[in-house]
């Protein structure tokens, strides 16, 4: 069945990119319109891989504030994932390759989400001020501070990038657990695996301002563990069975 689940991906994909294009191009493009695009598109990439999602500690993400989201990353599923879990208006800060994905990459800069180039110092710059107007604006940046996904499960070393836009703003950051995505498709794997249950566990909001620049890797430490802590077991799964399967067209 794997035909059928890609052109469901790819319409789902089309169906909110080509009119996201459009609509900039009018200037009628606002971000309410993004939003509810969002949300159809990841719930029915979610509805057609039959993945269940569980998430726990909504409660600690209130939506009368922007946060900087971070998150551990497994998967390309992590997209649509952290959008059902935590409903609300954001973007995210993703690596400039993402980018060049035909029409998909033209409608998620026309949308606000955010370009990295971590080749090019002036350009992640620029990118981390683009990030801070967006938290102005009262939209919460999604950032996940290893970089890439995990091979493993297993965290990587945390980007600096996050934190210090954390600390320049004011914006508590957001710790977020993801535990599942990588059964449903690995890092540069080609198939989705169905009928897997994911869960997300929100944990409490860590003021970066207490930390001040002086205290960074403190910091980042507490922001590592505590996503850690929502990993169980706090050890990588082994890699999920080539079966049941369709491919993302996003890569």
């Amino acid at each position: 069945m794997t035909l059928p689940h890609l052109l469901h991906a790819v319409r789902e994909t089309v169906r909110i990119s080509a009119p996201t294009v459009l609509d900039a191009t009018l200037g009628r493009l606002t971000p309410e319109v993004c939003d509810a695009r969002l949300e159809r598109w990841s719930q029915r990439l979610l509805e057609r891989a039959r993945v269940e999602l569980v998430t726990s500690g909504i409660e600690n993400a209130p939506r009368d504030e922007a946060f900087i989201v971070m998150s551990n990353h497994q998967s390309l599923y992590d997209i649509p994932v952290v959008y059902q879990a935590l409903r609300r208006r954001l973007r995210m800060v993703a690596k400039k390759e993402l980018f060049r994905v035909p029409l998909w990459g033209a409608a998620m800069r026309r949308a606000g989400f955010i370009a990295i180039d971590r080749s090019n110092r002036a350009a992640a710059i620029a990118s981390l001020e683009a990030a801070k107007g967006e938290l102005e604006r009262g939209t919460s940046i999604w950032i996940a501070p290893e970089g890439t996904r995990s091979q493993t499960g297993v965290l990587g070393e945390f980007k600096q990038g996050g934190f210090h836009l954390a600390i320049e703003t004011g914006a508590r950051i957001l710790p977020l657990t993801i535990d599942g995505t990588r059964e449903v498709l690995p890092a540069h794997g080609k198939r989705v695996r169905d009928g897997v249950t994911v869960r997300v566990t929100v944990h409490p909001p860590i003021d970066a301002v207490a930390y001040g620049n002086e205290r960074r890797a403190e910091l980042v430490a507490a922001v590592r563990r505590a996503i850690e802590s929502g990993l169980e077991p706090n050890a990588p799964r082994p890699s999920p069975p080539d079966h049941d399967s369709s491919v993302l067209p996003m890569r």
